[in-house]
């Protein structure tokens, strides 16, 4: 069975939590890993009309059989990790599930004061305020604290490369999610408005500790309008009333802020799906592009105009389009990949 990563193609918010939380309930995996910075990306997933934003725990929580990885790579906030687990286990029995790397590095309350205070990050970057850039400072510093040096974690930890690779050797599916989305990256998205490290899928890979040789896929989710909540480049930006219009407005699941709106842009999402190596691609929110398409499961009961929208995807990323969510529910989505790979 393969290792499959899940990242994002725009400024996040792509819908990613909706896919991974998908194909965990479809695929079976045997362990869930997250990669990406920390706890300012969330995670959305809707299942039986309830809704869970998820900034610490991977958005595959949903699917109770799988083990659940937090990768070295990734920042911890424990406040923010053990309220999930504690709001989580009832229902999902997360606790037993539940690994962190014991070298994370953690965010301290002194990490995110200097976020919210420093006027740079606040004002023209648009930072969420969740520690991360100054914690990320620290690592790179060598003077961050890690999982291990947290009492309060210590029932969580484990080696979770060593947890991985083991489950690939023995030819288990391990899935793996990213966070935010091709252009936050630290190296290829619009910098100076961008996360403090990369979140392409190579960086994703090296967050958990699994090398790109043991990658067979790279699933690639965009929607189909773009968002972005903060400041920087927006080249397809709309203005809100028009956005209003189409029936579009959406609040970031970290900050609460107003997503900012777009029109798909072909030549961000090749060149995204070119540095990320994608095998696939999937396309969210094709129900707010035409409302006749809300909680179609089949492609040929999709509209002429959808249909057309999806083939345009295809010839810009040059890659399959293979899971075309129709809304919020885990089922309702087009799953393409057994007619497309």
């Amino acid at each position: 069975m393969p290792a499959t990563i899940v990242v994002g193609g725009f400024w996040g918010d792509e819908g990613k939590g909706k896919i991974i939380s998908y194909i965990a309930h479809s695929d079976k995996p045997s362990v869930i890993a997250r990669g990406g910075v920390g706890p300012n990306a969330g995670h959305t997933v809707e299942v039986e009309g309830k809704k869970f934003g998820v900034r610490m725990l991977p958005s595959g929580f949903v699917y109770k059989d799988a083990r659940l990885l937090i990768g070295a790579g990734v920042l911890v906030d424990p406040k923010v990790f053990l309220n999930e687990i504690e709001i989580l286990d009832r229902d999902y029995d997360v606790v037993r599930r539940v690994g962190i790397d014991h070298r994370c590095a953690i965010i301290e309350e002194k990490h995110i004061m200097e976020d919210r205070g420093d006027e740079h990050l606040r004002k023209k970057i648009g930072t969420t305020g969740t520690g991360c850039g100054p914690a990320n400072v620290d690592r790179v510093r060598r003077k961050a604290k890690q999982a291990k040096d947290i009492q309060e974690l210590k029932d969580f930890l484990t080696d979770v490369p060593l947890e991985i690779n083991e489950a690939l050797d023995k030819g288990l599916f391990v899935l793996i999610e990213g966070t935010q989305g091709f252009g936050l990256s630290l190296y290829y998205g619009t910098y100076p408005h961008v996360t403090s490290k990369d979140t392409t899928a190579s960086s994703i890979a090296a967050d958990v500790g699994v090398g790109p040789t043991r990658i067979d896929d790279v699933l690639v989710v965009f929607k189909s309008f773009p968002t972005r909540v903060g400041e920087g480049p927006f080249p397809t930006e709309i203005p809100q009333d028009e956005a209003e219009k189409l029936g579009i407005v959406e609040y970031g699941t970290v900050t609460g802020r107003r997503r900012r709106i777009g029109l798909w842009d072909g030549k961000m999402a090749r060149y995204a799906a070119m540095i990320n190596g994608a095998t696939q691609v999937a396309i969210t929110g094709i129900d707010k592009f035409d409302k006749e398409c809300h909680g179609v499961t089949e492609w040929g009961k999709l509209t002429k105009k959808a249909k057309e929208f999806i083939e345009k995807v295809e010839e810009d990323v040059k890659v399959p389009v293979t899971l075309i969510s129709t809304g919020p529910e885990l089922h309702q989505i087009i799953d393409l990949r057994s007619e497309k790979l």
